[in-house]
């Protein structure tokens, strides 16, 4: 039985997906690794083909045409037998140990038939010779089974993403998600969509998954965030549109909560960046994104107005620095 299966995204990958892959086949014959080569024009191809001869038990190297990020996790959840499914990106890794305490974790949950829909570990800013460890201590019951109900309120900077999250396959395939293709940043969709649906979740405080920040043609890249400002807004919307947290407040207040505070980071990250730019542009396309919340949900745009996304929405002279503040605290990018 396959108790993880890993997706590896990758394109023009050649550099750095084998330490990624190196670092997976730690879990051995109870883990699956799909490397989904998405169109690359190096020697991805060939890499990837080479693990799959070595380790045909294991690893399974899927080519396709380019169709972005979004593309390869849909691929990997398509093609995944494993209990849970979990998406690595090939300039990222795993930790050994952690990797081990999860599988230890999850066979045990299996054996007394506590499945759950979402395990949660902490993943490591890997900056140079910096770390910095996004950890859910204190947020979030540790080492038993839980429910929205025992959820405590989620910190600064503390707030789930791809890294941090291993989805039950079965659970995840039933909310019927599918990413967007050829765009950016929906690893926030792939966290955000399938929240309302969540019954149970178990939080293992591992440094499980390391996070790479630092290459310049990297997705998260400040500068590369600006120039894809459309796309940042693109999800952003489509989060917005996909329902209204309010609906959940009276019969799931904890998982209403969040998903507001999620909505709020969105709002945030969208409008400092483009405070960031300083561009005319840039300006009208923020004014436009609070006008289409303001259009689609008026009591959470209120929220948002005075909460992280206001805040970030002050003068330029107020709002640039906090943010370089919390960049050098949080290492985010």
């Amino acid at each position: 039985m396959k108790y993880i299966t890993f997706a590896v995204p990758s394109y023009n990958s050649q550099d750095y997906m084998e330490h990624c892959i190196n670092s997976l086949l730690k879990g051995g014959e109870d883990v699956e690794i799909i490397i989904v080569n998405d169109g690359s024009k190096d020697n991805t191809k060939k890499i990837a083909d080479k693990y799959a001869k070595e380790y045909p038990s294991i690893v399974k190297a899927v080519h396709k045409e380019n169709g972005g990020h979004g593309s390869g996790v849909n691929k990997g959840l398509e093609l995944a037998t494993g209990l849970y499914y979990k998406v690595v990106d090939s300039d990222d890794w795993v930790d050994e140990n952690a990797l081990k305490k999860a599988l230890e974790t999850i066979k045990k949950l299996h054996k007394e038939k506590k499945d759950v829909d979402m395990m949660v570990v902490n993943y490591v800013y890997e900056k140079g010779d910096k770390q910095k460890v996004i950890s859910y201590e204190g947020t979030l019951p540790e080492n038993k089974v839980f429910t929205w109900d025992e959820v405590g309120r989620f910190k600064t900077g503390q707030y789930l993403l791809m890294h941090s999250v291993l989805y039950n396959t079965e659970f995840l395939r039933g909310t019927g998600i599918k990413l967007p293709e050829h765009t950016f940043y929906v690893d926030n969709i792939f966290v955000y969509y399938p929240l309302p649906h969540i019954k149970t979740m178990y939080y293992l405080n591992v440094d499980f998954y390391r996070y790479f920040i630092g290459r310049e043609d990297q997705s998260v890249n400040e500068q590369t965030m600006i120039k894809r400002i459309d796309q940042q807004i693109f999800v952003t919307k489509t989060m917005i549109d996909f329902f209204n947290p309010y609906d959940y407040w009276e019969t799931n207040k904890k998982c209403a909560k969040y998903l507001i505070h999620y909505i709020d980071i969105m709002m945030s990250v969208s409008t400092i960046l483009m405070q960031v730019s300083n561009t005319e542009e840039n300006m009208e396309k923020k004014k436009e994104l609070w006008a289409y919340l303001k259009e689609k949900n008026s009591k959470l745009y209120k929220t948002c107005k005075i909460s992280v996304s206001g805040l970030s929405n002050l003068p330029k002279f107020i709002s640039i620095p906090g943010y370089r503040i919390a960049q050098k605290i949080y290492k985010f990018n």
